[in-house]
């Protein structure tokens, strides 16, 4: 990565591109494409939002639905350990196009975890956006290395952020359109994934789902995160965490461009008291248990639309934002115990219905034959914990109090001798 773009380590992400001159004469230049996104979206996302009532829900493989953001460089023979603890069947991991002397680690790596579904998410710098056949020859080493040991190729990352090295869809077509090409000239049994759009940005992934580039995707991902609102039910622009994925799956199946999948490869909440690793200011950082909460009803929102293939939480280990803090020795925080339950509870759920009553809501699965109950309330509460109920706390502690406490920490109720 070559200057005026520069890598953050601590934030694990570029930082930020403060030459305003070269941003401004980068977005002139792309002026065209950036019209092109706007005519989009005030044609499409108006037909986007009266479809949604009419979208198909599908059935969500809920075994490959909880995936895992994992870095392969850090603590590997102990993330390894991590990943098993966890029951972990779907990680993604990040290469960076800069680096593709690292490459052999990276399938190091992914050959100790070919029991695992394996999404790979090609990260993109400014030299591989203006030079194609760099872009070319890179991709086209990676898919011959790597060949049987990815499921998922993610081509391209947060395109909506200049700092990322896009200033416009355009580039970011011509970019995809290489990996593409490849698909369908030399690798035709790959997966390709696209275009990456972080946040609620949808004109942006609208402009990358209609247009004229002859290329298609293999399946959407999205960068969808909600950390600035706060709690996941809390709205931006009137849309919840919810809304936001019903109308990203309704551009996703009125797209002529796309098969019916949908992957959020990214999203977290970042942690009080980290900076400098902490990827936002304090304003928008929370304490760990809400964070834990937060990460839990996340899951479940998207869990409970049937229309996410996959979310990945980002990530196993940071300390600004992830399951585990490396500062001082490796500690898992309380979201690592709740990931934990939550993946082994629910990755071979069946999803029934989800309840919600004055911001009380209960999401009820068929676990096992046996039917589960997920209660949370954004306005504390109480149940009376019944005969037949058997209560586990988010980490999975099991409560057995007579008056349960409904609140921010989701609970798990099972019910005794109902099928």
């Amino acid at each position: 990565m070559q200057q005026p773009f520069s890598w953050d380590d601590y934030s694990d992400q570029p930082a930020q591109l403060k030459d305003k001159n070269y941003k401004k004469k980068m977005r002139k230049k792309e002026l065209s494409s950036l019209l092109a996104t706007a005519i989009y979206s005030l044609v499409l996302l108006p037909l986007s939002i009266i479809m949604i009532p009419f979208i198909r829900r599908k059935t969500i493989k809920s075994n490959e639905f909880f995936s895992l953001g994992v870095d392969f460089e850090k603590e590997p023979q102990e993330t390894l350990k991590l990943l098993q603890e966890l029951e972990v069947e779907h990680i993604l991991l990040r290469l960076k196009l800069w680096e593709m002397d690292k490459l052999d680690e990276l399938k190091t790596f992914l050959e100790q975890n070919k029991h695992r579904r394996i999404t790979l998410k090609i990260l993109q710098d400014r030299e591989h956006v203006e030079d194609l056949q760099l872009t070319k020859k890179d991709l086209s080493t990676i898919f011959s290395s790597l060949d049987s040991l990815v499921d998922i190729y993610e081509i391209g990352s947060t395109i909506n952020r200049a700092k990322w090295g896009f200033f416009s869809v355009g580039e970011y077509l011509s970019f995809y359109k290489i990996a593409y090409d490849l698909k369908t000239e030399q690798f035709p049994n790959i997966k390709l994934i696209g275009s990456g759009v972080i946040d609620f940005e949808y004109h942006f992934t609208l402009h990358s789902l209609f247009n004229f580039c002859k290329c298609k995707y293999d399946g959407v991902s999205a960068l969808l995160y909600v950390d600035r609102r706060g709690a996941p039910e809390n709205t931006q622009l009137g849309f919840t965490l919810a809304d936001k994925i019903a109308l990203l799956s309704t551009i996703v199946w009125i797209s002529p461009k796309t098969k019916q999948e949908l992957h959020i490869t990214e999203t977290n909440w970042p942690i009080s008291n980290t900076a400098p690793f902490a990827p936002t200011s304090e304003y928008e950082c929370i304490s760990e248990d809400l964070y834990a909460d937060f990460m839990l009803r996340y899951y479940l929102h998207a869990f409970a639309s049937q229309q996410v293939d996959s979310v990945s939480w980002h990530q196993l280990i940071a300390p600004g934002y992830g399951l585990l803090d490396y500062r001082n020795g490796l500690r898992k925080r309380d979201a690592f115990y709740t990931y934990k339950y939550m993946i082994q509870t629910l990755k071979n759920a069946q999803f029934l219905r989800m309840d919600i009553k004055r911001s009380y809501y209960i999401l009820q699965f068929l676990v096992n034959n046996q039917l589960l109950q997920i209660h949370w309330s954004l306005k504390e509460t109480t149940l009376k914990n019944e005969e037949f109920f058997v209560v586990y706390s988010k980490e999975g502690k099991p409560i057995e109090e007579e008056i349960l406490d409904i609140n921010s920490s989701p609970l798990y109720i099972f019910i005794k001798d109902a099928q």
